[in-house]
């Protein structure tokens, strides 16, 4: 057991003591302390006892009553005159004595008590002793009885109590132990457990480990679940870190590999230097854009706050990307062009219902925006139309760029945005992380990008954003 473990079970065992102890202390107060006052009988064979004194004492005289108290000895009453003497000449507890004068001098509602009336006018105080403090059976006239012994228990009787709350307090404090064991065990396993997993994780082990661990509802299984959701995470960044590592190693060494080529002919065929330094400036292009785009991915994926934020109107973004795509794609890219444009080129088009503002990065947005129709028009087939439509509500922006490519295979829809996936590797340029920089930046921006197949045929890309950010 761990050091967790015994301080679980001290506190829960100190309280339960505690608790015990103050419980049963509470009780044994009370119960010493109506031991020790001498309080009248309240109870109905008492009010009994009085009638039947009155009626006694108007009906039979004094005579009647000292034969009838004489006699009466469960309950036990007992009756003075003004004088203060008792009719049989019995002792009176001082005890129950003062309680009688306190509620005579009191003029509240007398309770066990009753003053009678005697035939020639003189007053009789009569009260009755409670039953466990009263004289014993077969104490007669005289009382002598009731001097010592007067209802006391029969020998044992204290001892046999003793021993019964002692054997309470015992038991008490052994189910306290109990209970105190097993909530400690309850609480202490899982954390124990939870120990476990965190050094086995620091030495790479990122399996889960609670999530058939049988237990529900509690605070601690949400947090080994949280846990094994943290490793999982954990899990999948370091595996797309190795992977990121292997694609670029990957990416990078067939341009490196076409750099060394073009030097190494330049050196056999001297007069061929022109066409190998345009190999290696189309080389060195190439990479400074691969090396280019992973830095930005690198710098969105460490969630850094935007450099800026400005207000910028979607529209004017998307007709000046949509102008440059033209440009690059030819005079037929545009909804102007005329016969002299290469049958080849896709055609371009923005639809918006105008000015549609958002705040954000500019350049960050830009890029994201210039890549989904990049992608757009590469893969859009020859001769195929790019459509971007832009509409918003009180909340959102949306940017729909459609093309009427081949679309992409359903299960394939949701890995469109990991780095350096590409649908038709073999058929277009490309690094593909185009959309993966687009769907970092509309993260960063606090919206989303989706892709879907279009019902028509090609592919539907629907950037969002946050009007007010």
């Amino acid at each position: 057991m761990g050091r967790l473990f015994w301080k679980f079970f001290l506190c829960i065992l100190l309280a339960q003591l505690a608790a015990t102890i103050g419980i049963g202390g509470a009780f044994w107060l009370r119960d010493r302390a109506r031991s020790q006052a001498a309080e009248l009988d309240t109870g109905p064979p008492a009010y009994i006892a009085l009638d039947a004194a009155a009626a006694t004492l108007e009906y039979g005289g004094l005579a009647a009553l000292r034969g009838m108290l004489g006699k009466l000895q469960r309950p036990q009453v007992f009756v003075q005159d003004s004088q203060g003497r008792e009719l049989l000449g019995r002792p009176v507890p001082a005890e129950l004595l003062a309680e009688v004068r306190r509620q005579q001098a009191s003029g509240e509602a007398r309770r066990g008590m009753r003053e009678l009336a005697g035939p020639g006018g003189e007053t009789y105080t009569a009260f009755v002793r409670r039953p466990s403090r009263g004289i014993a059976p077969g104490a007669g006239p005289g009382g002598q009885a009731g001097t010592d012994r007067a209802g006391a228990p029969p020998p044992g009787a204290g001892r046999g109590r003793r021993v019964g709350q002692a054997a309470g307090i015992v038991a008490a404090t052994l189910a306290s132990l109990l209970f105190a064991a097993l909530l400690a065990w309850y609480f202490s396993r899982p954390i124990r457990a939870l120990r476990g997993a965190f050094e086995a994780a620091a030495a790479g082990d990122l399996a889960p480990r609670f999530a058939a661990a049988g237990r529900a509802g509690d605070e601690l299984s949400d947090l080994g679940r949280d846990f094994d959701r943290m490793s999982a995470q954990l899990r999948a960044l370091m595996d797309g870190q190795r992977r990121l590592l292997h694609d670029v190693s990957h990416e990078l060494r067939s341009p490196l590999a076409r750099l060394q080529a073009a030097v190494g002919l330049a050196h056999q065929q001297p007069e061929k230097i022109g066409s190998s330094l345009d190999r290696i400036e189309r080389e060195s292009i190439r990479m400074d854009k691969l090396v280019g785009e992973l830095l930005t991915l690198s710098r969105l994926e460490a969630a850094r706050p935007l450099g800026r934020r400005e207000q910028l109107d979607l529209s004017e973004l998307a007709d000046e990307i949509a102008a440059d795509a033209r440009f690059e794609a030819g005079p037929a890219a545009g909804p102007a062009a005329g016969p002299e444009a290469g049958p080849d080129a896709p055609r371009i088009s923005v639809e918006a219902p105008g000015a549609i503002y958002v705040q954000g990065d500019p350049d960050l947005l830009w890029s994201a925006l210039e890549n989904v129709v990049r992608n757009a028009v590469r893969h859009g087939g020859s001769g195929g139309a790019v459509r971007i439509v832009l509409h918003a509500d009180a909340e959102w922006a949306h940017v729909d760029v459609l093309d009427r490519g081949p679309g992409i295979a359903p299960a394939d829809l949701g890995a469109v945005f990991q780095p350096f996936y590409r649908a038709n590797a073999g058929n277009v340029d490309g690094q593909g992380l185009g959309l993966a920089i687009a769907q970092r930046v509309l993260a960063a921006h606090g919206g989303s990008i989706a892709a879907s197949n279009r019902d028509e045929g090609g592919l539907q890309v629907r950037l969002s954003l946050p009007r007010h950010a």
